[in-house]
Parts: C-alpha cells; structure tokens; sequence
C-alpha cells in the first residue's frame, strides 16, 4: 500500500536525504550529494529564516520510493508581489501513481498558506540548485547544477505541470574558444577601456569587502519581472564562505568604473569529479581525502554567478567577463567549462556566451501548475 508521510525525524530526514542514492545507484552520470550540505540547507540554511519548508517520504509498504519538499518562500512572494508555492526536492520511482500522491500532498500542504500557484522544482529556490533537467541526459551535471532521469518530464506534465520557464547552461571544450573569439573579447576591451571599465581579479585578502560589494551587484542585477528574488545579506555570506573554500582568484573577475564594481563573474572547479566517487555523499571516514586528493585534478569550471548593473547591460561586459574566464581556463590546461544557468529569454547574454564559442547542450526547467 502506498502511502506518504510528513519527515519529523533526524532519522527520516536521513531517508530522505539517501534516497536519490538507491534511485541513481545504476546511473553513470548521477552525482551524490554530500550528506551534510543537503541536512543544512534543509535545516539551518538562511533561508528558513525568512521561508519555511515541509519535507515528504513516500512509502509502497515498506519501501521509500519517492520524496519532495513543499516550500513557502516569504521573501519571493514580497519581492514579486506574488502568491506562489513551490517544490523541491522532488525524487520518485517511474510510478504515476506515486508521483501525484507526493505533489498531492506537497499542494495539500501549500494549500494551507494559500497559495494560488506551485512551481519547481527549487532546491529550496532559485538561489540554490533549481529546475528539471529536459535536454543532456548523456552526461554528469556540474556542480551545483541538477540532474534527473528523462522520466521526470512524464511524470510533471501527466500531474498537470507546464512550462514556466527554461534555464540554459552553455559549454567549451578546449577547442571550441577559437581565433574569432579572442579577436572580439580584444576589440570589446578596447571599447570598455575608452569608457573607463576595467576588468580586475577579485581580492581574496579583502574578501569580506568584496563580497559585500558583489552582493549589491548580484541583488541589483536581478530582473524583478523574471519572477525571481534577491538574496538576504546572510544568504549570500553563507554561499560566499562555501565558495570561498574552493575559489581560484584567476577565475573570479569584476568589472569596476572609477574604483566602483558594477559586474562580476565566478567561476569554481567542477568538483563533481570527486563528488562522484565519495558513496553517499559522506565525508567520513574516506571522503574527505578523496575530496582533498582530488582537487588538483579536475578539467573543469563552471561560471556559475554572472551579475551587471542596469545602465552597464549593453557595453559588453558580460562577453568580456565570459571570455576572460574561459580564455583563463584554456591557459590552464582545463578541457571544459560550463556557463549556467542563463534565462532562455536573457537574448542579451545569451547571443554574448554564442559570440565567444558557447554550445547551449543542456536546459532545466521549472514548471507549474494553478492550484
């Protein structure tokens, strides 16, 4: 008998976080999550200070073969003076019957915040890892990017979701940066320097200060009418003390004019090569030396946060800040890169990441539904 149940355990909570494991087991390209960042974000990240969540285990018997998370995000509702629920976490057996019983109960649950909308998959939102993989089931995700089996999109679309939106991510491969490329990231810095802009590596000895300045940037450089919302001071410092641990300051660049910074790029190793060899995302008692070991060998970054301020958006910022990062991941060595996420509809960006080499090869999406 099928049946799901609200997580109010440490013990279920553990079942939930491990469930993808059994689900994935057979999957090449599936990326364990490590155990302790998923219990944070689902328990003490930032954002349950603002938002709040309820996390679902579904059982055929006595078998766990599904999950999801129904979230009530405060802060995106305020900044888009909306009305919306959202799912996350969403994980399921290739069972109709299972999958609506979890988005069932996730509604149910939403329902009493009364909401008039649920859309996802957001892990928690659109801030952390976001959308449903529909295009590039043939490789790994990077990191800090999602991934699921083709089957979900069935599973969605039979519960009654649509399209909201697609998310883009783009890649290089050591060849595809050619002589074209150089030759319109040279004349782009040649115009920037007429205005004034230059491009500069971050400073990790005042990385407190320039976090703070790149928070306003990332903040102001949202698109309120795509429906997304900015991150709290604390949110961005506790995503920033995460990457700081992995950061390479050469792939970590911003745009200033005048002493102000009005873009950034970062990029950070794809360390989904390790992630994918530590079992069940645990740390102890080996992971945490292949995690170590591992790090000089990856091939790959991915430019994950790109941000510029309206009245900059049309000079070439975002081209020159894309192309510095891959022109640096070639000099490295590196055999591949990933920009994402960008918004199908950014035509700006997006026609900026083609003009220098990008292959749009996988899109994520979030759906919705009316309640």
């Amino acid at each position: 008998m099928k049946k799901i149940i609200p997580v109010s355990t440490k013990k279920e909570l553990a079942k939930f976080i491990d469930f993808p494991h059994d689900l994935y087991k057979d999957d090449p390209n599936y990326v364990p999550e490590l155990f302790i960042a998923q219990r944070d974000i689902l328990t003490t990240h930032p954002f349950h200070k603002h938002s709040s969540l309820q996390t679902f285990l579904a059982y055929d018997g006595d078998k766990i073969v599904g999950r999801i998370a129904a979230i009530f995000n405060t802060n995106h509702n305020k900044f888009n003076n909306s009305n919306d629920g959202f799912f996350g976490f969403f994980d399921c057996i290739n069972d109709q019957q299972v999958a609506d019983l979890l988005f069932a109960e996730a509604t149910k649950w939403l329902t009493e915040k009364k909401v008039s909308k649920i859309a996802g998959p957001v892990n928690p939102s659109t801030n952390e890892t976001c959308g449903l993989l529909v295009k590039g089931f043939d490789s790994s995700p990077m990191v800090m990017m999602t991934y699921n089996p083709p089957y979900y999109i069935n599973l969605l679309e039979k519960a009654g979701f649509t399209k909201q939106v697609d998310l883009l991510a783009w890649s290089w491969d050591k060849y595809s940066y050619n002589d074209k490329s150089v030759q319109l990231l040279d004349k782009l810095q040649e115009r920037l320097k007429r205005s004034d802009v230059t491009i500069r590596k971050i400073n990790l000895k005042k990385f407190k200060e320039e976090a703070a300045a790149l928070r306003e940037v990332y903040n102001t450089a949202w698109d309120k009418n795509m429906g997304f919302f900015p991150m709290t001071n604390e949110e961005f410092d506790y995503t920033a003390k995460d990457l700081k641990m992995i950061l390479d300051p050469d792939f970590c660049l911003v745009a200033e004019q005048h002493g102000k910074i009005v873009g950034f790029g970062v990029a950070i190793p794809d360390i989904n090569q390790i992630l994918k060899k530590i079992s069940k995302g645990r740390l102890l008692p080996t992971g945490i030396f292949k995690l170590l070991l591992g790090k000089s060998k990856i091939k790959g970054i991915r430019i994950m946060l790109l941000g510029v301020i309206d009245g900059y958006r049309k000079m070439g910022i975002e081209a020159v800040l894309y192309g510095n990062i891959i022109k640096e991941y070639r000099r490295k060595g590196l055999e591949y890169a990933e920009a994402s996420w960008t918004l199908e509809n950014n035509h700006m960006v997006n026609r900026a990441i083609e003009a220098i080499g990008g292959n749009q090869y996988k899109t994520y999406r979030i759906y919705e539904k009316n309640i």
